[in-house]
């Protein structure tokens, strides 16, 4: 009776081997068009550009688009709202890449802003010691990192067929190429440029370094 037990036990372990962990067997394998393929692709690229982005900011400007965007019937009204919408979250996916973080000596994580002389502390509770500082200076990468963030934003925002109505309601054949093919090429390009030229910053929104 062991040998049996251990046989099956084998038997059953080999058999979970062969299974893929991400892969339910009882759900049939969906067969999809290509406008869903598509539309299953952007959300994808979408979820990727937003790893790129400051916490809390795509998900914002998801919530609020088709608010403001009357769910892309856009008047004057709503033009402007929306245009405000994108401004703001552009300016503080800029902004942000200019803030960096520490911890002080009881552990408590302290934001600022880098400056050419090192980083100012936005609440004002401790001061960074000049050697200590000089390691936050504002460099050329930050600038180059916000613009990309800009562009990475903005390659969202064309994702959104909502914002893409408001503004182009009936777009000729050649803007709705360049407004298919835009955001894609953003996308690779700024995620390659994030990946040749990383940043050593944790600034608000962006995931804290466990050192």
């Amino acid at each position: 009776m062991d040998i049996n037990l251990e046989i099956d036990d084998d038997t059953k372990n080999n058999d979970e081997q062969k299974l893929p962990l991400l892969r339910n067997v009882e759900v049939p394998e969906a067969e999809r068009t290509l406008i869903q393929k598509a539309i299953s692709q952007t959300f994808q690229s979408t979820a990727h550009l937003a790893n790129l982005l400051p916490t809390g900011t795509v998900l914002a400007f998801q919530l609020l688009s088709p608010i403001f965007t009357n769910v892309g019937n856009c008047d004057s009204v709503s033009k402007s709202m929306t245009s405000a919408l994108l401004t703001i979250c552009g300016v503080w996916c800029f902004l942000v890449c200019f803030t960096d973080s520490f911890r002080d000596s009881k552990g408590n994580i302290c934001y600022g802003f880098a400056t050419f002389k090192g980083l100012w502390v936005i609440d004002g509770s401790t001061k960074l010691p000049p050697q200590v500082a000089g390691k936050y200076c504002l460099r050329l990468i930050d600038l180059m990192h916000a613009v990309m963030s800009i562009l990475v934003f903005a390659a969202i925002a064309l994702f959104d067929q909502n914002v893409v109505n408001c503004f182009f309601p009936e777009p000729s054949h050649e803007i709705q190429e360049i407004l298919t093919a835009l955001p894609v090429g953003i996308g690779v390009l700024c995620s390659m440029l994030f990946v040749v030229f990383p940043t050593e910053r944790h600034g608000i929104g962006f995931p804290l370094s466990t050192n």
